[in-house]
């Protein structure tokens, strides 16, 4: 087992990264209360509930229960929040609750917000199911839900007690999820490590094939990237906005094609290769990075372009409710080389449409 730590003085909390750890919740008795409400989803509970609550039940807890949501992004949204609250102020959960989200992406963001709110914050734990919750949403504290104008505008930083990250659960995950997933981990070569980006060219096809030794390498290596960055910037005040790589884009294929339609990673990488594309056009980068990015994305079996019928308008409309709008400019995370990267809005708009004509074909 590998054991990295997010280091926020004194909200700093680890990160376990190994197998079979489902089944070992002595790791998280440190992080617990006298009452635990584990909340999933209606997927995830029968494959992985069981095993958690057995092991969980074995540390003499006063209360442990479980929650099950609907699945999907269609259900990130206040509503949904609503079952979680309704169900701690049912069962008179107090203070000294802990919340355990054991899922993907929307329930650990979900969960994180209720976190949050209920009784101005009780602690919460991230066990993460996708490979793109385990290398992203679940490291640094970002939760909240999405609102029909703009995706993750409601929520709070609030990190974490801990995040427990299972390899052994990736063998559960469809292609398209691991695929999604896969963009996240890609992302964090383009933007900080042009080593691991090169590691990734030669090695995209065992993870593909779920290798497990490549996979825990590439899961570690993402997750010490995403700790140091929030190390240095926990609230987004100027570093850590480059973890949005082509999340501007992103967002606005998410919100125009309808949450759950297209994965999220899916989304970001076609926001990816347009930021990519863009700095290319500035005179930022070298023409080649586009093209490797283009083949790392394709071997990984992600999209390559926009939605059937989104167009630029498309674009800026839900792009100018974008969270790095600052004083009505447009900012976008950029590229200055392979593993450098920054948020910009020194860009001519001329540069933007003809990106936006070569991806809205």
């Amino acid at each position: 087992m590998a054991e990295l730590r997010v280091d926020l003085g004194d909200r700093s909390y680890p990160i376990f990264i190994g197998e079979e750890l489902l089944t070992q919740a002595e790791l998280l008795r440190p992080y617990i209360g006298s009452q635990l409400l584990v909340v999933t989803n209606e997927t995830i509970q029968p494959l992985f509930a069981d095993s958690l609550l057995e092991s969980l039940q074995a540390l003499g807890l006063d209360r442990v229960e479980l929650l099950a949501l609907p699945d999907g992004e269609a259900h990130k949204n206040l509503d949904t929040v609503n079952l979680v609250f309704d169900h701690l102020l049912q069962g008179r959960f107090n203070r000294k609750a802990t919340l355990l989200a054991l899922g993907g992406g929307v329930v650990g963001d979900m969960v994180g917000f209720a976190a949050a709110c209920y009784q101005r914050g009780v602690n919460f734990i991230q066990v993460p199911t996708t490979l793109l919750s385990q290398v992203d949403s679940s490291v640094g504290g970002k939760t909240g839900v999405n609102h029909p104008l703009g995706k993750n505008m409601i929520g709070a930083f609030y990190q974490p007690q801990a995040v427990v990250i299972d390899l052994s659960v990736l063998k559960t995950l469809p292609r398209r999820e691991l695929s999604a997933g896969l963009a996240e981990v890609i992302k964090y070569g383009l933007i900080y490590d042009a080593g691991f980006f090169e590691w990734l060219e030669l090695n995209m096809a065992r993870l593909m094939a779920l290798d497990s030794e490549a996979m825990a390498y590439a899961i570690e290596r993402s997750c010490a990237i995403k700790a140091e960055v929030v190390a240095k910037d926990e609230k987004e005040g100027g570093l850590r906005a480059i973890l949005n790589l082509g999340h501007t884009f992103g967002h606005a294929i998410e919100a125009h094609q309808g949450y759950g339609d297209w994965l999220h990673g899916e989304a970001v990488a076609v926001g990816m290769l347009m930021a990519v594309d863009l700095s290319v056009r500035l005179g930022w980068l070298d023409a080649s990075v586009y093209e490797r990015t283009y083949s790392l994305l394709m071997a990984a079996d992600l999209p390559l372009a926009s939605p059937q019928g989104m167009g630029a308008d498309d674009y800026m409309r839900y792009m100018s409710v974008d969270k790095k709008v600052l004083d009505s400019k447009l900012r976008l995370v950029l590229l200055k080389a392979l593993g450098s990267a920054v948020v910009s809005d020194d860009f001519e708009p001329e540069a933007l449409a003809a990106c936006f004509e070569r991806f809205c074909q």
